[in-house]
C-alpha cells in the first residue's frame, strides 16, 4: 500500500504546473541540446547547396536587397520563389555575414532545430515536470522528418519553429488571460505566414479552441480577446502582401508561382486552396495545370493520381485517406510514434477530466492534440501537391502528447486500466516500428528484433506495478519507441539530399522517387518498378529531361542528375561552363536564360551572376512573355540562353521563348549543354 501511496502523484501536484527543477534536469538538458546540436551540424556540408531553387534565392538577396525583400530568385529580380521569403531572410543574411556556402546556408537551419527543440522542452516542462519536457524534447530531435527538414533549406524549418512559438504563447495565454500574449502568439502566427502562407493556419483552430475552452476570462471577455489576436497575425503577415500588391508591377519581380502576378492569387490558388482541392494552376502534371499543358492530350500511358479519371492527390501525390500518412511515403518519416501520442492522448484527457475548466495541463493536452488531429486530416485528404517532409510539421504534437501524455500516465500506473493503457501503447509503438522498418528489408535488419524484445519486455513489465523495475521499465519503453526513429535519423544524418523532393531514412518501396514510385508517376498498367519507363514523350532524367537525371549514389531525393538540370533539380555546370558565363558576365543585367529555376539555380551558384528563370519553378508562369524576351535580347540584356531545362522546354509561351531562340540564334554544346549567344543571332 506504501508503494501506490508514492506511486501517486500529490493533490497539489494534480492542481498546479509541475515546475520544480531536479537536481539532474540542467546536465540532461545540456546533453540533450548539445546533442541535437551536434545530430543536426555533422557533415551538413555534404548536401552542396540541397535544395538549390532556394539556394540561389539565398544568394540573390544576399546581394541584392531588393532581391532579398521580394524573396527573388535572381539579383536582376526577374521572377519570385514561390513562397513568402521569411525563411530566405535568415540565410541570406548568414550568406551575407559569412559569404556564400553550403554551411553558411544550412546552419541557420539547424540552429532553427536546436531552438525548437529546446522551445519544446520548456513549453512541455512547464506544465507536465522535467522528465516530461526532456522526453519531449528529445522525440521532436529524433523524429526522421525533423532531422531531415532541420538540415535542409526549406521553409519548413523556420514554419516548425514559428507554430511551437504560437503554442508557447497561447498557452501562457491561458495561465493569466492576458491579451499580451494572445498578440504575440498572432504574431508568430503571421510570420508563420510569410514563411510558407497557409499552411501555418492549421494550427490556429487548435490554438482558438483552447483559449475559448481553458481561458481565464469570461466566455465572452475570451472571444473579444482573440479579435486583436486575429488582428496581430493579419498585420505581421499583412504589411509584406499589402507591400508586395501596392509596388508597382513593373519595378518588382514577377511573383512565381502565380499565373497573374499576383501575391493574392499565389496565396489561394497555387500555395492556398489547390492545395486541398487539386486545382493548381500553374503547376506540373495533367491533374493539375489540365491537358492543355501537353497540347490537349496527355502523353501515351500516361496518368496522374490526380484529376479526372485519378485517384488521390493530383500530380500523382498518392492516395487520400485515412492511412495516408502510414503508406511508405509517409510512414518513415513521422508515423512511428502517431499510434502512442493519440493513445496517450485519450489517456491523459481522461486523467485530467475532473479538474476545472481552467486546468493547465488538460488545455496543453487539447492544444496539441487538436494540432495533430487536425493536420493529420487535412494530409492525408488533400488533393493537390502533397510532399512526405510536409509532415515535419506534426512533429512537435506528436512529441508533445508523448511526453506530456507519457509521463501523466506513468505517474497514475497505480491504476489498472492506466497500466494497461500504458502497456497497450507500448506494444502498439512495437508494432508500429515493425512495420516501418519491414518496409526496408537491408536496412539494419536487427532493430525490428531489438523493438519487438524491448517492446515485449517493457509491456510486461507495465502491466506489473512493482517500483524495483519501474526504471528498467521506463528505460525499456522509451527504447522501444525511439530505437526505429533513431535508426532512421542516423540514416538521414549520414546520407546527402539534394534536390526539391528529399525524405528521411532508407529507401523504401512505394514512396515518391527512384526505386519507388508509388507517390510519383503510375502507368496505366499498374507497374511501379524501380527504373520504369516513362510515358511516350515525358523524359524523366537526362539533360532537358522531367527530372534532369535521377540522383547519384548515396543521395535521397531528386538530386542533381543532368549537367543542365531539370524541373526537381538544379544544374550543375562544368568548369569550363562556369568559365564561359562568367566572362564579360558584369556587362549584362542576366549572364544567361533558362527555362525553369532548378535549372537556372545551379548556373547562378556557380557563376554568383544573375541568370534568368524562365517561367519559375515549374517553367509554367508566364514570365517573361515572348515579347519582354525578344527586347531584353534586343537590350544587350541577356547573354546566353541555355538549353535542356525545365518540363521538356517549356509550357505554354515559355515553350515559344525556346522556339524563337532555336530559330534565331546559332547553338553550340559546352560539356553537354546547349548554349545560344544571344548577342550573335544567324546572319
Amino acid at each position: 500500500m506504501s508503494t501506490l501511496v508514492l506511486d501517486r502523484p500529490s493533490p497539489e501536484a494534480q492542481a498546479s504546473p509541475p515546475d520544480r527543477k531536479q537536481p539532474w534536469e540542467p546536465a540532461l538538458l545540456g546533453i540533450l541540446l548539445v546533442g541535437t546540436a551536434g545530430l543536426y551540424l555533422w557533415a551538413l556540408g555534404e548536401s552542396g547547396w540541397a535544395n538549390s531553387f532556394y539556394s540561389a534565392a539565398v544568394q540573390a538577396g544576399s546581394v541584392s536587397w531588393k532581391a532579398f525583400f521580394f524573396g527573388s530568385s535572381d539579383a536582376a529580380n526577374s521572377i519570385t520563389v514561390d513562397k513568402p521569403p521569411a525563411s530566405l531572410w535568415l540565410m541570406a543574411l548568414s550568406v551575407r555575414a559569412f559569404g556564400l556556402s553550403s554551411w553558411s546556408i544550412l546552419v541557420p537551419q539547424a540552429l532553427l532545430g536546436v531552438a525548437s527543440v529546446a522551445l519544446t522542452w520548456a513549453t512541455v516542462r512547464r506544465y507536465f515536470g522535467a522528465a516530461a519536457g526532456l522526453l519531449a524534447g528529445l522525440v521532436l530531435a529524433l523524429t526522421p522528418v525533423a532531422v531531415l527538414m532541420f538540415r535542409f533549406n526549406n521553409p519548413d524549418a523556420l514554419l516548425v519553429f514559428l507554430m511551437i512559438a504560437a503554442v508557447w504563447a497561447m498557452l501562457r495565454a491561458v495561465e493569466d488571460g492576458r491579451t499580451k500574449w494572445l498578440l504575440l502568439c498572432g504574431v508568430f502566427v503571421g510570420f508563420g505566414f510569410l514563411t510558407k502562407q497557409l499552411q501555418v493556419l492549421l494550427v490556429v483552430p487548435p490554438l482558438a479552441l483552447t483559449y475559448l475552452i481553458a481561458g481565464p476570462p469570461k466566455l465572452g471577455k475570451r472571444i473579444v480577446q482573440l479579435f486583436p489576436a486575429g488582428g496581430a497575425m493579419i498585420a505581421s503577415a499583412g504589411w509584406w502582401i499589402a507591400a508586395v500588391e501596392l509596388w508597382p508591377a513593373s519595378d518588382r519581380p514577377y511573383i512565381g508561382g502565380s499565373q497573374t502576378n499576383s501575391i493574392l492569387e499565389l496565396t489561394l490558388g497555387y500555395n492556398g486552396l489547390g492545395r486541398l482541392t487539386g486545382n493548381e494552376k500553374g503547376s506540373v502534371g495533367p491533374g493539375s495545370m489540365g491537358r492543355e499543358a501537353f497540347g490537349g492530350q496527355l502523353p501515351a500511358g500516361f496518368e496522374a493520381f490526380g484529376g479526372p479519371g485519378g485517384r488521390g492527390g493530383g500530380m500523382g501525390w498518392g492516395e487520400t485517406g485515412i492511412w495516408r500518412l502510414f503508406e511508405p511515403a509517409q510512414g518513415g518519416q513521422i508515423a512511428w510514434l502517431m499510434p502512442a501520442a493519440l493513445l496517450l492522448l485519450v489517456v491523459g484527457l481522461v486523467l485530467r477530466g475532473r479538474a476545472p475548466r481552467t486546468d493547465l495541463r488538460r488545455a496543453a493536452l487539447v492544444l496539441f492534440g487538436s494540432w495533430l488531429l487536425v493536420t493529420a486530416l487535412v494530409f492525408s485528404f488533400m488533393a493537390g501537391i502533397f510532399h512526405a517532409y510536409y509532415t515535419v510539421a506534426l512533429a512537435p504534437a506528436v512529441a508533445a502528447l508523448v511526453g506530456a501524455g507519457g509521463v501523466l500516465a506513468w505517474q497514475h500506473r497505480n491504476r489498472v486500466w492506466v497500466r494497461i493503457a500504458l502497456a497497450l501503447t507500448v506494444f502498439t509503438t512495437a508494432i508500429t516500428s515493425w512495420v516501418l522498418l519491414s518496409r526496408s528489408a537491408d536496412f539494419a535488419p536487427w532493430v525490428k528484433w531489438v523493438v519487438v524484445i524491448a517492446g515485449l519486455l517493457a509491456a510486461t513489465g507495465v502491466l506489473v506495478p512493482a517500483r524495483r523495475t519501474a526504471v528498467a521499465v521506463a528505460v525499456a519503453s522509451v527504447v522501444t519507441a525511439l530505437a526505429g526513429p533513431t535508426a532512421y535519423a542516423a540514416e538521414t544524418v549520414v546520407t546527402p539530399h539534394e534536390g526539391s523532393i528529399v525524405s528521411a531514412g532508407p529507401r523504401v518501396e512505394g514512396e515518391f522517387g527512384p526505386g519507388g514510385m508509388g507517390g510519383g508517376f503510375r502507368m496505366r498498367d499498374g507497374s511501379g518498378r524501380r527504373g520504369m519507363t516513362p510515358p511516350q514523350g515525358m523524359v524523366f532524367g537526362g539533360p532537358g529531361g522531367f527530372l534532369g537525371g535521377f540522383p547519384g549514389a548515396g543521395e535521397r531525393g531528386f538530386g542533381m542528375g543532368g549537367a543542365a538540370g531539370g524541373l526537381l533539380n538544379g544544374s550543375r555546370p562544368s568548369a569550363a561552363l562556369t568559365a564561359l558565363l562568367e566572362e564579360d558576365g558584369e556587362h549584362y543585367t542576366w549572364v544567361a536564360a533558362t527555362i525553369g529555376s532548378n535549372s537556372a539555380s545551379g548556373y547562378q551558384l556557380a557563376t554568383q551572376l544573375p541568370v534568368m528563370p524562365i517561367g519559375g519553378f515549374n517553367g509554367s508562369d508566364p514570365s517573361p512573355t515572348l515579347a519582354q524576351f525578344k527586347q531584353y535580347v534586343t537590350d544587350k540584356k541577356i547573354h546566353y540562353f541555355l538549353g535542356g531545362g525545365g518540363f521538356g522546354g517549356g509550357l505554354g509561351g515559355n515553350s515559344d521563348i525556346t522556339s524563337w531562340v532555336e530559330a534565331n540564334f546559332t547553338s553550340t554544346t559546352v560539356d553537354g549543354v546547349t548554349v545560344y549567344d544571344l548577342t550573335s543571332p544567324k546572319a
